[in-house]
């Protein structure tokens, strides 16, 4: 047995250099335990979820809002589901939650909230900045489509916007394959991110890895993660109503959701003594 050491900071042990992560495959009932678990977690300690729930749901409201003020009525409905890209970086919070109730250690704020802060040192803020990078590639695909479809004449109001939208040709073909870009986007972000950002937090591995897990986990199990990303984006869509207030109870859930299911995924086993 290799003797582990673990950081005060934020738990990561020394013995990840010397582990390779290996995917498990999951089934549908992998997914309802790990559903389970994470709203147990909420329970036990509800007021760490409903703190980045609202902090989450602020954002949405911010980021909305900004394109009313700067005429950008039209950029709306993209930012709002841009937007939720960022989740996984905001849930990181809610992992070590789960981390600290499996593993029995104390929970405090100054504990989470500096774990969190520790990252930006770490692997997990490059892995921010890819997502990042996505959220841009999707707004300039916006923009794109919106120019290819409906030109680039303005709308005066966010209602003319909406009319266009949904009464003619070009509106709702440029609705029709923008959600067909967007899903793709999203398929995509929805591979790299979605036990990457947990095992970034629980192991010292670099970003890359953890992308090419994330991959694997997608790939050995993929109609059950499809699936779960599906199910994600409807939850998703129905807490944006009204005023994105679902997500104060439906982001803590799917953040404590995904830290067992990352640990349900991927497992651990000893390197070889030859690497």
């Amino acid at each position: 047995m290799v003797a582990e050491h673990e950081s005060p900071a934020s738990g990561i042990t020394e013995t990840s250099q010397r582990q390779v992560p290996v995917v498990n495959q999951l089934d549908v009932e992998d997914i309802k335990q790990a559903v389970r678990l994470g709203l147990k977690d909420f329970y036990r300690q509800p007021l760490y979820g409903l703190f980045f729930g609202v902090f989450f749901a602020i954002g949405g409201n911010v980021v909305v809002l900004m394109s009313f003020i700067f005429n950008q009525s039209h950029l709306s409905y993209p930012l709002a589901v841009g937007f939720w890209l960022i989740g996984p970086f905001i849930a990181v919070g809610l992992y070590e939650v789960s981390r600290r109730l499996e593993q029995g250690e104390p929970l405090s704020w100054r504990a989470v909230l500096g774990v969190m802060w520790d990252q930006h040192r770490r692997e997990l803020a490059w892995m921010a900045f890819v997502v990042m990078f996505i959220l841009l590639m999707w707004m300039f695909e916006v923009r794109l489509l919106l120019a290819l479809f409906l030109g680039f004449s303005g709308f005066a109001t966010f209602g003319d916007f909406l009319r266009v939208l949904f009464t003619t040709p070009e509106g709702l073909l440029f609705l029709f394959v923008g959600n067909i870009v967007g899903a793709l986007i999203s398929l995509i972000l929805f591979s790299l991110t979605v036990v990457s950002f947990p095992l970034l937090l629980d192991k010292d591995y670099d970003f890359i890895t953890a992308m090419i897990t994330s991959v694997k986990v997608v790939l050995a199990s993929p109609v059950v993660m499809v699936g779960w990303g599906l199910t994600i984006t409807l939850v998703l869509l129905a807490s944006m109503a009204p005023a994105f207030i679902g997500l104060v109870f439906t982001l803590p859930v799917l953040g404590h959701t995904t830290w067992h299911l990352y640990r349900k995924a991927v497992s651990f086993e000893d390197k070889p003594a030859d690497l």
